[in-house]
């Protein structure tokens, strides 16, 4: 393989960036870094009915997220431009004329109710197809169709006969028989491309090597064929890529809403994974063993091994399922792998957001205390919530610990918040030793005085290391906490 190699990732801004396509983005941007090639984004935005305003931005914060940068498209530009498929509408009108010009297209001037009357016939007979009334009328319809205004389409002149065959890295050789393919539409009344025709022209002016794309696109394949002959040109290699599926791995893997095994919505989108605290590196290695693997073993690349070693010869030819519990694993892999200070920026704007009064010190300063029961970064706002504002609100039977009365838990806390108050440091270590040495002069296990502490001051029976917990949160705090649980048990007694 030389540096020639050029790809493009071409979506339609008809909806928000899906996992889906992004890994078909991840594939292309890794092939082209492992062969020294170019990555082109282009967008085909043609189809106006179904048209998304945001889903432009969505795409691009999507990709830069992932680190996806492109060498050529929006907002960087090149030699192949313009990027924007309705920015290019007068290429695709003069190609296609040049077609009806050499008699390998020609205008169609059927109307919808036409159209409809013979596919409602159609169906009534098991057929389907356009029945090619336009492909052979005489100059004289010609000129009485033009007469009355109607605006055509241009239909490729499809060869009924004979067969077309083309060759995909992953499905090997296709044969097509020419006489089971439609005269598709290139050119709509609008003025606009079809798909078939503005992809053909634009990968070939853009000088795109290989198509990388879903294998949903594969039965597309004959008619682009047909056009690449018609106009004379060569085909880009072709590799469809695999299918993803559910985590069930008996569906595709949707746009719609579901629920995973344990309650959780299934996040589909690029940016929900953003939001929900999964960062982008995990999400780059994760999506790259959706459908590929380098040894069968290996589940940890940084991004340069990835470019180092993914080939399409190791993408597997099945569908892959889209686990979740994986992607947790490997998420909360990379969170335990990130320094101290990385991590705390990454979770100071997660608990701005939640609404904490978070601070990069004290973040800094939970750390430790939090990072292998991270998840997500967002796992972060229910363990700590409680460190920042106002004390929790819970029922006063949760401070009572197995074994424990009232009147033995309202000496605990007393008890705590005397060994705390009279501390001379208020660090990990002398909060440990101090609190360490009460429950034995009242009679409690250490376990259970260290619940009801944990309680007072969390309002929860889980929490992170309590002595970190409590040298973060500071001397003034805790004790305001250990004073209002004592007043919440006596005013419930």
């Amino acid at each position: 393989m030389t540096s020639d190699v050029r790809v493009r990732f071409a979506p339609s801004p008809t909806g928000y960036f899906h996992v889906g396509g992004a890994r078909t983005a991840l594939y292309n941007w890794l092939f082209a870094r492992h062969h020294g090639g170019q990555f082109v984004l282009r967008i085909e935005d043609t189809d106006r009915t179904r048209y998304v305003p945001d889903a432009l931005p969505d795409l691009l914060d999507g990709l830069r997220w992932l680190g996806l940068f492109w060498d050529e498209g929006p907002e960087v530009g090149g030699d192949h431009g313009p990027y924007f498929q309705s920015d290019r509408l007068d290429l695709y009108l003069q190609y296609a004329q040049q077609l009806v010009d050499e008699g390998k297209a020609y205008r169609c001037y059927c109307s919808p109710e036409r159209l409809d009357a013979m596919r409602d016939a159609q169906r009534a007979e098991g057929l389907s197809g356009y029945d090619r009334h336009c492909r052979y009328l005489t100059a004289a319809q010609v000129a009485d169709y033009e007469a009355q205004g109607i605006r055509p389409v241009i239909r490729l002149a499809v060869p009924t006969e004979g067969e077309t065959a083309f060759d995909d890295l992953f499905r090997g050789h296709i044969v097509v028989n020419n006489a089971e393919l439609d005269d598709l539409v290139l050119l709509k009344s609008d003025g606009y491309p079809t798909y078939h025709l503005a992809n053909v022209i634009d990968d070939h002016l853009m000088e795109i090597s290989h198509i990388l794309r879903g294998d949903e696109w594969l039965s597309t394949v004959p008619k682009h064929v047909l056009l690449y002959q018609a106009f004379g040109w060569q085909v880009p290699i072709q590799a469809h890529l695999p299918t993803i599926l559910d985590p069930s791995g008996k569906g595709k893997l949707s746009k719609r809403k579901k629920k995973l095994a344990d309650g959780r919505d299934m996040l589909t989108y690029v940016h929900e994974f953003k939001q929900a605290g999964y960062l982008p590196e995990a999400m780059v290695n994760f999506l790259a063993l959706v459908g590929w693997s380098y040894d069968g073993e290996t589940e940890f690349f940084s991004r340069p091994e990835l470019i180092k070693r993914f080939e399409l010869e190791r993408v597997s030819k099945s569908p892959a399922a889209f686990s979740y519990d994986k992607l947790d694993h490997m998420n909360a892999t990379y969170i335990r792998g990130l320094g101290a200070n990385d991590l705390s920026g990454r979770l100071l704007p997660v608990l701005a957001e939640s609404g904490a009064a978070a601070d990069i010190d004290t973040t800094l300063a939970l750390v430790p205390l939090v990072r292998e029961r991270l998840r997500t970064l967002h796992d972060v706002v229910p363990l700590t919530d409680f460190v920042f504002g106002e004390a929790p609100s819970y029922d006063a039977d949760l401070l009572l610990q197995k074994g424990m009365d009232r009147a033995a838990t309202l000496g605990a806390l007393r008890a705590a918040r005397e060994a705390l108050a009279s501390a001379g440091r208020f660090d990990e270590a002398t909060i440990e030793e101090r609190l360490r040495g009460v429950p034995e002069a009242l009679g409690l296990k250490l376990g259970a005085f260290l619940g009801v502490v944990r309680v007072a001051i969390s309002g929860r029976k889980v929490s992170p290391p309590l002595f970190g917990t409590l040298a973060v949160m500071g001397r003034e705090k805790v004790l305001a906490r250990l004073a209002e649980a004592e007043r919440l048990l006596e005013g419930a007694a």
